[in-house]
């Protein structure tokens, strides 16, 4: 049903004439981590290369609430989510495990409550990666995250702000798999808590699964062996006001729906984060080759 609406809006748009005016801008904006200023600059670049319209950066605006507030305020247009944060975070509704249920709910709640239409997925599932180091994971021969529960007691973990509050996030967790630690879980920005993984200050964390800083500073992913997280789907989400006048905006970026695997974004964020190469550079590169 969703994809038969997204088609509707696109197809309605056009015969209505849209309205559209040259001197028109479309704003993008993206949460506070690299992925998403990747995912956005790719969004931002498709939108000028096959429309030709004017595109706005808005990055790093702040967490999921914060993204969520500006879209639906008008401040941006566009900017990407993820099925499972937009379910429990922004819906506030439990946890569901089906890919396709999980995104058609979301669809149809964001167009029902909010007038915004979910393109279709990028084709990434970026899932929360419980992390510990992975010499630990070695020594220990831990590779889920039930086999690391009888070590918890002795380990401190550390959290982004996000993750401690939402439905699908630490309370959850530590509940399902009956998790306790040596203290509190400290609270620190996202991008902090690797390298204090890293660095010793912390035993486990809560990262994002494509992270390209997994690999480089040799960290260890647990696996969800009791599948309390649900998909993370990344898609970009849009004003409907906004493809009502601009339709070729959809058109645009449902050419990049599927084309992103999980390998493939955890190679773009580690050329940013690792390599340090400059984010407009990197879509550029991924663009070209995607159009060759």
């Amino acid at each position: 049903m969703s994809q038969h609406r997204f088609s509707t809006i696109v197809v309605t748009a056009v015969l209505l004439g849209c309205n559209m005016l040259a001197g028109d801008r479309i704003v993008v904006g993206s949460k506070n981590f690299t992925e998403q200023t990747v995912l956005a600059e790719l969004v931002a670049q498709q939108i000028e290369r096959r429309t030709g319209l004017d595109v706005e950066r808005r990055f790093f605006l702040g967490g999921t609430f914060v993204c969520h507030t500006a879209i639906t305020s008008g401040k941006i247009d566009i900017y990407v989510e993820y099925t499972g944060t937009a379910l429990t975070a922004i819906l506030e509704q439990p946890p569901m495990q089906d890919p396709t249920d999980v995104y058609r709910n979301v669809a149809d709640e964001y167009a029902d409550r909010f007038g915004l239409t979910w393109g279709r997925p990028l084709g990434f599932d970026n899932t929360f990666a419980i992390l510990i180091r992975g010499a630990d994971a070695r020594e220990l021969g831990l590779e889920t995250i039930s086999q690391a529960v009888a070590h918890t007691p002795g380990w401190r973990a550390g959290f982004g702000y996000e993750f401690m509050e939402r439905e699908d996030g630490f309370p959850g967790l530590a509940e399902t798999y009956g998790l306790a630690f040596a203290e509190t879980p400290k609270t620190m920005d996202l991008g902090l808590t690797y390298r204090a993984l890293a660095g010793g200050e912390v035993d486990l964390i809560a990262g994002n699964s494509t992270d390209g800083l997994i690999e480089a500073l040799e960290l260890f992913h647990l696996e969800d062996d009791k599948a309390y997280f649900p998909p993370y789907q990344a898609a970009p989400i849009m004003r409907d006001e906004m493809i009502a006048q601009h339709p070729e905006v959809a058109v645009a970026l449902a050419e990049l729906a599927g084309m992103i695997s999980d390998d493939e974004m955890r190679r773009l964020n580690y050329l940013v984060d690792v390599e340090h190469r400059d984010v407009a550079v990197v879509a550029r590169e991924w663009l070209d080759s995607m159009n060759n």
